[in-house]
Order: C-alpha cells, then structure tokens, then sequence
C-alpha cells in the first residue's frame, strides 16, 4: 500500500495582538499603535506596528518609554479579542481543508493546513495560498504563508518570510536548500541551545544541518538529532487538527465610553462589514442579529432585530439596528459591543411572466420597525386567533415567511361569509318563550323566522376581565320583506343585546 503524499500550508500571523485589536480599527492602522500587557505600572510592550517599529519601540519597553515617543498610540491587551480574531482565521483556513492544526506561540498565531488532495478544488498550491492571503487581507490580518511536503519545514519558511514576499512554495526534496539561509532563531530553542551554538559559530539552518549527526547527539542528546532533522525539513510530525465551530460573532472593546448612538453605529458598521464578508465565504446569510452591549457600571444590554428573510445587505442591517436602538436606547454609557449573527438561507422567488412585481422585503422590514416606534411593539404584525370562546381574543405575532409550501391543500368549497361588527351595534330584542322572535336595529324592525342557539359561553372568572355570553344565529324578515341572517350576542353580565356580525 503506497503512502499517501503529504503537503502542509503554514499561516503565519506575527505581532498577532496588535493586529487583533487593530482589525476593527482602520483609523488606527496608519498610526504608531502599541499593545501593554501586564498589571499597571509595570506594564511592557508586548506587541507592535510597523509604524511604531519604525518610531524605536521595541518589546519589553515600559509605559514611560513609550510616552516618550511622540505620537504613539497605547492598547491594552485583548485576551478575549484575540481568541475571537484566532477562531475567524481558524474559519478562514477551513474553508481550504477540513484538517487544521492551530500551533500559536508567544504574540503570534500559527497553524497548519493539510492541503493534500486539494488541488482538484483549489489549483496548485501556489493559488490556494493566494486565495487564502486574499481571504485573510479582507479579514484584516496580515501574514505570511508557506508551503512544502514536510510540516516543520513550513513553518519555519514562513517565520522566516518578510513583508515584501508573503508566500513561498518549495518542492518535495528542496527542504534543506529552502531552510539553508534562515537564522537559527527561527527554530524554538532554549538560551542553553542558543548559547551553545553562538559558541560553535553556527548561525543559520544550513550550518546546523551540516553538523554530523552522531558528534552532535553526543554533545546534546537526541534534542540535538531533532533540531538537526528540523534545519534540514526531515522531522516527521502528528498532525492534530481542530475542529473549531463555526460561529457569526464580531466582538470589541471600545477604547473610552461611547454615549452618541452615531458614534455606536460607525463601529458597528465596521464589524458588521466583517460578518457580511464570512456569512458570505460560507454561502450563507444572515437571519437575525443581537448586538449586546456592555454598559458603564457593569450591566449588559441585549437586542435582537429579524428581519422577514436572511440578508447580507448591510444597509438593512444598519437601519433595524438604528432603528431598534433609537426606540430602545441603552440607559448608561457603552464600552463594548459583541454582534451575534445567526445564519440562515436566502430564499429565491421564481415570478410568472405577467406576475406584479413583489415590494422588496426590506422595505417592508424598515416600515414595520418605523411603525413600532409609532404605535407600539406589540401593535404591529399579524393576527392570529387565541384558542378561546372569548369574543375579540386574539393576539399579535410578527410577520414570518413560510419556507416552503404547505403539505395539505384546502379544498376549495363555497361557504358563507362573516361581515364582524366592530365594536358590536346595540340591538332590542324581544323573547318569546325565552327565545328572540322579534327585534329592532338601525331603525328597522324584524321578524325572526329561524333561530338557532343558544350557544353560551363564560370565562375568566378569577380577574375583572370577567365575561358571560350566549348567541344565537337568526333569520329575520324585514317589514318591506327583505331576509337578513346575522348573529346576536346576548352580553349575560350586563343584560344587554348587541348585533355581533352578519352571513352574506
């Protein structure tokens, strides 16, 4: 049985906090930006920009050195932005290959692709990369990607990659050529190892690997035989991939309280830029979206708009979302935000030639928010009957599309027709042997014929809604000889009769 070939992409994200919290803030990317970690005052840089590279910043510099720098721009650390940022790039990877293997270290991400078998759906290696750098540039990450036949060899090829050339794809067997130039920092050593090889004077991957490899495992046991193997790309490897979830989630820290809803939308506009662009990767849309926000003082506020179909039009969003938080403001200042998508299937309408053209349902979404505002949230959507005897009881549910057609088709029958009389008219009745056989409405008078009933009914005893009722359904004659059918209602608890409705 033939061995199955092996080929691993590696991506690499380097200062990977800073690029965290500067995804969701473009106004900050041209700016020497750099990221503090640990407990105030001795808090150090951990993470940085090229600008502030550029201004003299270095890791391990203290916030006094920092101030010192005109025009530099501190962030506090994100452990929670960060693992949100590194389940997206996660998505984005798996969107190449089922198999990804996450291996971050210190303040940059790292992980691994197996993309053996890929090339029926991607192209060769060199296009899958390509796709994936553009993927992850419009997520707003930068970094940098390898390719070759051994996976320690990616991963070293792309720490060692620069700016300038994010990708670099080698052939199987050219591993220890590629390796030969990269410093021996690339590999993950212990300040012994570095030492001792400063003291050998051996400086790159190409100088280890032409150690021999019995002297150098006498000299530094087998981790020496391993970090040979790794300089010349021949260390075999136990992928374990992850299998992250696929969630819709945008998350941000304001960087001061945020009170203007205007000030609130534009950062929403950004991350909801970012939700489009994954729900779009995944073929899938948007079927609803909670934005909660974290308030002044330690509260949480929570809304969630649907509209009538998933979208990905990011106009609509921003107007439900404008919309629900002008009529619901929060009640205290915002210092972040979290927006929750929930996805869903866009659904297709095949129209007739000679059909009218439907409104879009995004119109009709805005106008229903508008009107809440108006006249109430529990005021607009359609009716639906309460399973009760109790006269007018229904209640009000928003508007929903069915999602395919009905499994049983109503037979088409002809039946008569109810013309409902709201509010109920009053009418005078007189009874005959406790029955109507005449009454008076709208100033005429009518004979009963036929009367059917009573029909009684009582409920809500416990509380002042109190009702009590019987109807009957008549046929009278009127004076010039005209039939009318109708219904009255005989209102128990006040002793009153009122003409409910009328059958056509």
């Amino acid at each position: 049985m033939s061995k199955r070939a092996e080929l691993y992409a590696c991506l690499y994200a380097r200062e990977f906090p800073a690029q965290a919290l500067l995804r969701l803030r473009p106004e900050l990317r041209s700016k020497p930006c750099v990221v503090m970690d640990g407990i105030p005052p001795l808090q150090q840089v951990c993470s940085l920009n090229t600008k502030a590279r550029l201004r003299g910043i270095m890791h391990g510099m203290t916030c006094v050195e920092v101030d010192a720098v005109p025009g530099s721009i501190v962030l506090e650390r994100s452990h929670k932005t960060e693992i949100a940022v590194k389940a997206i790039l996660l998505e984005c990877a798996g969107a190449f290959s089922p198999r990804v293997e996450e291996r971050s270290e210190g303040t940059a991400f790292l992980c691994g692709i197996d993309i053996a078998g890929t090339q029926a759906l991607f192209g060769p290696p060199e296009m899958l990369v390509r796709s994936l750098l553009q993927r992850l540039r419009a997520v707003g990450i930068s970094a940098s990607l390898a390719v070759s036949s051994n996976f320690h060899a990616a991963v070293c090829l792309a720490k060692g990659l620069s700016r300038c050339v994010p990708i670099k794809v080698i052939a199987q067997g050219e591993e220890a050529a590629a390796l030969a130039d990269l410093p021996i920092t690339t590999l993950d050593l212990t300040e012994e190892q570095e030492e001792t090889f400063e003291l050998w004077g051996i400086r790159t991957l190409g100088r280890l690997a032409e150690l021999p490899e019995r002297e150098l495992i006498a000299r530094m046991g087998q981790e020496g035989k391993r970090l040979r193997q790794l300089a010349r790309g021949e260390l075999p490897h136990l992928f374990r991939p992850v299998e992250p979830a696929f969630t819709l989630r945008e998350q941000m820290e304001l960087d001061a309280p945020v009170e203007v809803l205007d000030s609130l939308l534009f950062v929403i506009g950004i991350m909801l830029d970012q939700l489009i662009l994954r729900a779009k990767a995944r073929v899938v849309a948007s079927a609803s979206m909670t934005v909660q926000l974290t308030l002044d003082g330690g509260g949480v506020y929570t809304r969630t708009v649907r509209p009538a179909l998933p979208s990905n039009d990011k106009q609509l969003w921003i107007k439900l979302l404008h919309l629900e938080l002008e009529a619901h403001p929060p009640q205290a200042a915002i210092l972040a935000i979290v927006l929750d998508a929930e996805s869903g299937i866009t659904g297709k309408v095949q129209l007739g030639l000679f059909s009218p053209q439907l409104p879009e349902p995004a119109l009709l979404d805005v106008t229903l928010v508008r009107l809440r505002a108006i006249v109430g949230e529990g005021n607009v959507g359609r009716v639906v009957l309460e399973d009760t005897h109790a006269p007018e009881a229904f209640r009000m549910e928003p508007f929903t599309v069915p999602s395919g057609s009905p499994a049983v088709v109503a037979s088409v029958q002809q039946r008569a027709a109810m013309r409902q009389l709201r509010p109920p008219e009053t009418a005078s009745v007189a009874l005959q042997n406790h029955r109507p056989a005449l009454f008076f409405f709208r100033e005429s008078s009518y004979t009963v014929e036929h009367a059917y009933g009573p029909w009684r009914s009582s409920g809500n005893w416990w509380n002042q809604t109190l009702w009590g009722s019987e109807q009957w359904d008549i046929v009278a004659r009127a004076q010039d000889g005209s039939m009318l059918c109708c219904c009255l209602v005989h209102d128990l608890m006040h002793n009153l009769w009122q003409m409910a409705a009328f059958y056509d």
